[in-house]
């Protein structure tokens, strides 16, 4: 067999191949390509691999070998997938087209190869890795928790485009294949192993080992196709010719009522896998796919997503600021002040990220909570097998509660979580400070109040700085790192670092009114109000901004954050901005009662359950704040959100110009991820971008004559326009 492999390595340029990471060896008449893109922490499928590995293929096709075994020297990666940067540059419908039926051709080669292919995937296979997989004949994983096989396309708005829509159905089923393709999802050794999208899972150590055996028996077998076998009379009529149409309008409604139709990729790939599904001529069914792809990798909604993919991935590189060389302290001990929902909420998050936590409250039962919310969050983990019982103790014993500040001087970091009062605040920093290590840094997780002013009850305010999570805590991806004035670098880059460590993403803020997220939000928010007093309904108000792509309406919204904490905040933008927050006056009643505050008292604008379900309009509202019946019709829908959106695009550019945030970038970053701004628009920002800024100025001056001072376009606005 050395024979063989020094021919393949001649015809196809032994360096050339190792130049893209392509590694050829063998076991006897068993041929093993592992790839190691050289240089990059992942191997991706970019044109200079696939070139290589397409004429690898075409040379294993006349070897001597007797199988192949498909493997990766990454630690953690087996294929990343396509190269998105080629995916990012294409602009018409003829050159996707040209590249995803180029790919699809050359992974094609593996279905043709005349000997058996076995995949031995360590790490994550995702988008062009699974679909390489897909036309093996066979796949082992293993069962290690960085092993995740998937299709993740549609959260960058295309769709699988190297045969993942023809192939996984095959493999899986339609009912399973949908549920990977359509929520960009990707699965574990185990569940795919119970999907039947892998034949095999064993432990990482055992991987090399056994895909070698297999091979070595599947050489003796030959090849093989392996298609979906339904099991149980409903999924064998489900996927008959007769129930198919069940599945594919069953997944285009779910689709539509997640997406309310703003995501066209999803839309695709069902018409993909009903095309081409069932089909015996695959290269006509690949054909029919990249057909598809060219559709949507050229729309604005897949450029907007696959620009936010490359700001959360430079997240990953940067460390908060300027100085690339400041080193982040690691955080092995952290404690948490005050139970409460966000207390309790930090603290777990903390601890499933195998941080040391001890929280401190006044008394027991202000304690129990955040055991008892950190238990409610792990209990779910356990239900849905992605923890184990062994697993679910050892997060739950890193937590410990106290009354007093005993183990404290131990801790790497104190977050305080306690009420929202400067006086309060400061009192209990300053006793933190006095029981805690010398260089513990102590983190508030204020929403509004000055993290400057807070910095002054510490006797180092260097180590002082702000942590702002949202609520909940661990489903919210945003936390804004809040720099006070004297906040080191250092401290910045640990919060940084540790904000990151918890899978969230950070954004860095100077210390103002708001920082930036709530900032922005309380225009939008205000202006809902403003709307709501002129005569429109509720119902209207909150659709018109959903039907714009927002995950909730803003009165909705107000019912969430309270309605006294909304009146508070609006009231401390006025003093601090003027006219441009001026609040609208229903803002001042909506707090006269204090068992109709929002969700926490189970009514607001909505009714809502005991678990905080929200059920239906609340129509007394319009009495409780000396209102008529609603009787006004939304004529304009675009101009009626833009009311609200434009608001916030003019409170970002001051924003801007005040360095409370140093690019457009971190301001969609945060409304993204902190409020849900529509995804698909790529962000306030970038959705301004789109409409252009003249437009927005133009707009805003007419608001301003309709509505009040509060549109008037701002001097920052108008200077980016003329600038530009």
């Amino acid at each position: 067999m050395s024979e063989s492999l020094d021919r393949i390595k001649s015809e196809t340029g032994g360096s050339a191949l190792q130049d893209v990471g392509i590694h050829l060896s063998h076991e006897g008449e068993v041929a093993i390509v592992e790839l190691d893109l050289p240089g990059e922490k992942v191997n991706k499928l970019s044109s200079p691999v696939m070139k290589k590995l397409e004429e690898l293929l075409d040379t294993l096709k006349s070897s001597d070998f007797k199988a192949v075994v498909l493997m990766s020297k990454k630690e953690k990666i087996f294929i990343a997938g396509a190269d998105i940067n080629e995916i990012k540059d294409i602009t018409t419908k003829e050159d996707a087209y040209d590249k995803a039926h180029g790919g699809q051709l050359i992974i094609h080669k593996f279905e043709e190869l005349p000997i058996p292919v076995v995949a031995a995937v360590h790490g994550a296979c995702l988008g062009g890795g699974c679909e390489m997989i897909l036309a093996c004949d066979y796949r082992i994983a293993t069962d290690d928790s960085a092993t995740k096989i998937g299709l993740p396309e549609t959260k960058l708005g295309i769709i699988p485009g190297f045969g993942g829509c023809v192939r996984l159905p095959r493999v899986v089923g339609l009912q399973a294949a949908f549920d990977i393709i359509l929520a960009g999802k990707a699965v574990d050794g185990k569940k795919a192993f119970k999907i039947g999208l892998v034949d095999e899972v064993v432990p990482s150590n055992l991987l090399r080992e056994r895909a070698l055996k297999l091979a070595k028996e599947a050489a003796a077998k030959g090849k093989r196709k392996k298609y979906y076998k339904a099991k149980g009379a409903m999924n064998v009529f489900l996927e008959s010719v007769a129930g198919r149409p069940l599945v594919y309008s069953g997944a285009r409604k779910q689709v539509m009522k997640l997406t309310k139709g703003h995501y066209p990729a999803p839309l695709k790939a069902i018409d993909a896998v009903k095309k081409t599904y069932g089909m015996s001529n695959t290269l006509k069914a690949l054909e029919i796919e990249a057909k598809y792809f060219s559709e949507v990798a050229i729309t604005d909604v897949s450029k907007n997503l696959i620009r936010l993919f490359f700001l959360t991935e430079d997240i990953k590189k940067q460390n908060g600021v300027s100085d690339p060389n400041v080193k982040a302290r690691t955080i092995h001990h952290m404690g948490v002040l005050g139970a409460g929902t966000m207390g309790g909420g930090i603290a777990q998050l903390a601890a499933d990220k195998g941080v040391e936590v001890r929280v401190k409250d006044l008394n027991q039962d202000a304690l129990s909570k955040a055991f008892v919310a950190a238990k409610k969050i792990w209990d779910k983990l356990k239900q849905r097998r992605k923890i184990n019982r062994y697993e679910f103790t050892r997060r739950m014993d890193r937590i410990s509660g106290t009354l007093d500040y005993s183990g404290f001087k131990r801790m790497d970091l104190v977050i305080e979580a306690i009420v929202e009062d400067m006086n309060i605040k400061k009192k209990v920093i300053a006793e933190t400070a006095a029981n805690a290590g010398e260089n513990t840094i102590i983190a508030t997780n204020t929403s509004s109040l000055s993290v400057t002013e807070m910095a002054t009850a510490h006797p180092r305010p260097e180590n002082f700085v702000g942590m702002h999570f949202f609520n909940p805590v661990h489903k919210m991806p945003l936390i804004e790192v809040i720099r006070g004035e004297k906040t080191s670098d250092e401290v910045t880059a640990t919060i940084y670092e540790l904000s990151k460590r918890m899978g969230k993403i950070p954004v860095v803020v100077k210390d103002g009114p708001g920082f930036i997220v709530n900032r922005l939000l309380l225009p939008y928010l205000n202006e809902a109000v403003y709307q709501l007093s002129e005569g429109y309904s509720i119902e209207d108000i909150d659709k018109a901004y959903v039907d714009f792509g927002m995950p909730m309406g803003p009165l909705r919204l107000m019912d969430e954050v309270g309605w006294d904490v909304g009146v508070k905040v609006a009231k401390i933008f006025h003093e601090a901005f003027g006219d441009r927050a001026t609040p609208c006056e229903l803002m001042a009643k909506l707090t006269q009662d204090p068992k109709r505050l929002g969700t926490k008292t189970g009514k607001g604008f909505y009714t809502y359950d005991e678990k905080g379900k929200q059920e239906s309009v609340d129509s007394s509202v319009y009495d409780f704040v000396g209102l008529n019946k609603p009787s006004k019709r939304i004529e304009n829908k675009d101009d009626f959100v833009h009311r609200g959106v434009f608001a916030m695009v003019n409170e970002a550019m001051i924003a801007l110009d005040e360095g409370i945030v140093d690019s457009f970038d971190a301001v969609d970053l945060a409304m993204i991820m902190g409020t849900g701004f529509p995804p698909f628009r790529g962000g306030l920002l970038k959705y301004a971008e789109s409409l252009g800024f003249n437009r927005i100025a133009d707009d805003l001056a007419v608001f301003s004559n309709n509505y009040g001072k509060r549109f008037q376009p701002s001097e920052a606005l108008l200077q980016h326009i003329k600038s530009s």
